[in-house]
């Protein structure tokens, strides 16, 4: 594998009570951030994954049903704490990036795409899908907002699962199949189902070792170091819950096994606080 470097942005942040992501967990509501992350390719240069809240999020959830949304989980964002805003304040100009993967298409990871309209956007076909089907309450429903899909975005989509087949190293052990992204072995993208349609996660290879980002398999990493899942409503309400657990298990397993591999989930308070 060909190694990139990763850096880790926060970008806004939501409360909801612990006890509906964790079992056992609290019911007062806690700050979950959302990351987003920064890729530096070789030759490809700027690449990011995800993109955290937006300003257009807020736009998206003014009318019903959207509001729900904002009601449920709400967001706070920082005056240029957007990503767009924070890789300028580092000199890198959205029009650099040249790639955006997003691991699946709920809006605290995909409400920035409109901020980087020269990137190639790389995302699941069957999240796609899932984002159009039935009405915009179903959409709402499954934590998606059609608004923040930028016109003429699907022109510039690459998919996933049309993306080449590729093994993963045996340090990623028990996940074993991958999709070669830019099919030179450097972002190697892993299906990680059951939060949703179409979630998948990123395996690299840094200077400092193996790094996964598992966007929402888990919602801490504390829930990956004790194989500890959501409630069993919460899983149901957005996705497969079977699918989920098992995911998480494996992503348990890995840990155990091979403890020198980094896992970062997407809202993790413990891998934010560094930042």
């Amino acid at each position: 594998m060909r190694a990139v470097s990763v850096r880790a942005f926060r970008v806004g942040h939501c409360r909801h009570p612990q006890a509906m992501t964790i079992r056992g967990g609290r019911w007062a509501p806690v700050e979950f951030p959302a990351l987003a992350f920064l890729i530096r390719h070789p030759d490809e240069g700027a690449i990011l994954f995800d993109t955290g809240y937006d300003p257009a999020f807020l736009e998206a959830t003014r009318p019903f049903p959207e509001r729900l949304y904002r009601w449920a989980t709400p967001p706070h964002l920082a005056p240029g704490e957007a990503l767009a805003d924070q890789l300028a304040a580092h000199g890198i100009a959205a029009d650099e990036v040249r790639h955006l993967i997003l691991s699946h298409f709920h809006a605290d990871h995909m409400a920035g795409t409109h901020r980087f309209p020269k990137a190639t956007v790389h995302a699941a076909r069957a999240g796609w899908a899932a984002m159009h089907r039935g009405s915009r309450f179903t959409a709402v429903r499954g934590g998606m907002l059609r608004a923040l899909a930028p016109p003429g975005m699907e022109a510039r989509m690459r998919w996933f699962e049309d993306a080449p087949a590729a093994a993963l190293p045996d340090d990623a052990a028990p996940f074993a199949d991958a999709r070669d992204l830019l099919g030179d072995g450097s972002l190697l993208m892993v299906p990680l189902p059951g939060h949703c349609p179409g979630h998948w996660g990123l395996f690299v290879r840094e200077d400092a070792g193996w790094h996964f980002l598992v966007a929402d398999a888990a919602w801490s990493s504390a829930a990956i170091r004790t194989d500890t899942p959501p409630p069993l409503l919460t899983a149901r309400l957005l996705g497969d819950a079977a699918a989920g657990r098992t995911t998480l298990h494996k992503l348990h397993l890995l840990h155990r096994r091979n403890p020198d591999v980094r896992l970062t989930p997407s809202h993790c308070a413990e891998c934010a606080a560094g930042l």
